[in-house]
């Protein structure tokens, strides 16, 4: 087995990524795939990627395919582990990022919740074989020595991670995903705003709520439509509009939609690419999840200029405070009190001081930034490996 350190790598420090799907659609595998493009092309690392599928860019990554047993589901976590220790065990110069729970590794971003947390807590169901499967490759690599650093990707994660596992708090350091400002500074807002509204049927004087989701039960579509119903009742002749884009059950949430009175205001876009026009051609935004590990879409969202709607259930509450960027809500709001925000978001002069304070918020928090604060720590680990 050729050794990771070539003759014309020995002043790179080799990153291995694990992720069981690489450039491919899910939120962890956009933001592991713009980590690995990125760190690709810093002259201090060659960046391997260990998956089982992928999908390439641009910049020099190594790709290791990784064996994953996908029949009877249980052997999917325990066989993606396994093998991935069989290839860090040929390769020990490597430093193991993994994004997955696997048995063995150095650094460990925690995009989700303990496992067990989500399926007992979260969506109240009784732990599967699967869900014990999962759960005890993530025990194995979350207390082994071996790990010198986890980063969970917000305040949330780490307080449900301390929660469930007695690891020492001083080996968990919070590392917010980044955003790529230029895909909206490269953008016209004023020809966004006019061709996606022309496009969906919204007039420019509307006033357009925007939700960007895949999931529309857990992040809460139905407590913004009625949210939105419930502002409509206090301010009868405000022009708002709810563009939904993202993938999910139209047809029962059209039917909500109906019901509250208000289907002729909210429009289904379905999955949009590119979506940075679609934040330009909206007022603010609203994500109330019941759970949200971090929520790339708020990030993007106060990046357009937006001020965001959010419950304190979504990790990129960090970033937000309230009053200033927006609106942090509780964890279950009534849907009075989203309707009560969205009154006073009907002011386009309050609307727009938050939208700018958002923004530049989410510039402190560039993928420029986010990448030196990692290359930071892979020195560091890799300083403390050879001494």
């Amino acid at each position: 087995m050729e050794p990771l350190n070539e003759t014309r790598d020995k002043e790179r420090i080799p990153i291995a990524f694990v992720i069981p799907k690489y450039g491919l659609l899910g939120g962890a595998e956009a933001v592991v795939f713009e980590m690995g493009e990125r760190l690709a092309r810093m002259d201090s690392f060659t960046v391997h990627v260990l998956a089982h599928r992928w999908k390439s860019g641009n910049s020099p990554v190594r790709f290791h395919r990784i064996p994953m047993i996908k029949f009877p589901r249980v052997f999917q976590p325990l066989s993606f582990a396994h093998f991935v220790k069989r290839w860090t065990r040929r390769h020990p110069e490597a430093l193991i990022h993994s994004h997955e729970r696997i048995y063995r590794m150095d650094l460990f971003t925690f995009h989700g919740i303990p496992h067990q947390t989500w399926i007992e807590g979260i969506r109240k169901k009784r732990m599967g074989v699967f869900d014990r499967a999962t759960a005890y490759v993530e025990r194995r690599g979350i207390i082994d020595p071996g790990l010198s650093c986890i980063l969970p990707v917000s305040s949330l994660v780490r307080e449900e991670l301390l929660r469930r596992y007695p690891i020492p708090g001083s080996t968990v350091r919070i590392l917010h995903p980044g955003v790529d400002l230029e895909r909206f500074k490269r953008l016209d807002r004023k020809a966004c705003r006019g061709d996606i509204r022309a496009r969906h049927g919204l007039a420019p004087s509307d006033t357009v709520l925007l939700f960007v989701g895949m999931n529309f039960e857990i992040k809460r579509l139905d407590l913004v439509m009625q949210g939105m119903a419930h502002a409509m009742g206090r301010v009868p002749r405000s022009s708002w509009k709810l563009l939904v884009a993202g993938k999910g059950e139209q047809r029962r949430f059209g039917a909500l939609a109906n019901a509250l009175g208000i289907r002729d205001r909210v429009v289904f876009t379905g999955p949009v690419t590119p979506v940075e026009p679609y934040y330009l051609a909206a007022d603010l935004f609203a994500m109330p999840s019941k759970m949200d590990t971090f929520g790339m879409a708020v990030l993007e969202a106060m990046a357009a200029g937006l001020p965001v709607i959010i419950t304190e259930k979504v990790g990129a509450r960090d970033l937000v405070e309230t009053g200033k960027h927006g609106f942090i809500l509780p964890d279950a709001p009534a849907p009075e009190a989203l309707g009560e925000v969205l009154v006073r978001l009907s002011e386009p002069s309050l609307r727009r001081t938050m939208g700018e304070r958002a923004q530049k918020k989410a510039a402190l928090h560039s993928w420029d930034t986010v990448m030196d604060e990692l290359g930071h720590i892979y020195r560091q680990l890799h300083k403390n490996r050879y001494r």
